[in-house]
């Protein structure tokens, strides 16, 4: 991929990223780190050519397989309250998609472990990945439920599809004061939440940040 390509055109160049970046901060986005990785990252690249025209646009996108590209203020949300304790060393994403919102956490902490179930989407994820010369990305195809216990323990785990309730397994693999960014609920009533891990214990504090809508987490793998 040239430099053209990686920098956009048109419908995908800084000017409509920065409008983008505006809509971001109007909507309450102030990590700064977090608005300039977002305005440096081409998220055009992460869709079909079809719709990248539309990349850059406050909403959620179609990627296939039923799953979509999320909307970038939700993206800049979950990341932005992941990092709000300080900045992290090891972070697990469940829900690799597109690949967008593990390049966007790749650029802020010292390592990204993600996993998704759907195989071709993975493939090119990490396509992508190597177009960005991003190489603290590991990709794992594995159902997403489990989390990735090989690696754990994570300083934070961040989840881009919605459980019915919280995995056991992930609160398992935080850390000590660990943070897990998390939809939780079904259909309309989703609700995005942030868990801490109270030190080394089994206790986890809990909030409710705000109404969300996401795909659903499933389980089992697709080739």
């Amino acid at each position: 991929m040239n430099s053209v390509e990686l920098a956009g055109i048109g419908m995908t160049s800084q000017r409509t990223r920065e409008r983008l970046i505006n809509r971001l901060t109007e909507q309450g986005i102030t990590n700064q780190k977090v608005l300039d990785v977002i305005r440096s990252t081409p998220r055009h690249i992460f869709l079909d050519e079809a719709l990248s025209h539309r990349a850059y646009e406050d909403t959620a996108l179609p990627i296939g397989f039923s799953q979509t590209l999320s909307q970038p203020y939700i993206v800049a949300r979950m990341t932005e309250i992941l990092l709000s304790a300080g900045p992290l060393t090891k972070v697990l994403e469940i829900g690799t998609g597109s690949g967008y919102q593990s390049a966007i956490l790749a650029q802020l902490v010292t390592e990204v472990h993600t996993v998704e179930r759907i195989e071709p989407l993975l493939i090119k994820a990490k396509q992508r990945f190597r177009k960005l010369g991003l190489t603290n990305v590991s990709a794992n195809l594995s159902d997403g439920c489990f989390g990735l216990e090989k690696q754990a323990p994570y300083d934070g785990i961040i989840t881009t599809a919605a459980p019915q309730a919280i995995p056991e397994d992930l609160l398992s693999q935080l850390a000590p004061n660990g943070l897990l960014v998390i939809p939780v609920g079904s259909g309309e009533s989703q609700d995005l939440r942030l868990v801490k891990r109270i030190e080394d214990s089994s206790e986890f504090d809990q909030i409710i940040v705000e109404k969300v809508k996401f795909v659903p987490l499933l389980s089992g793998l697709s080739r």
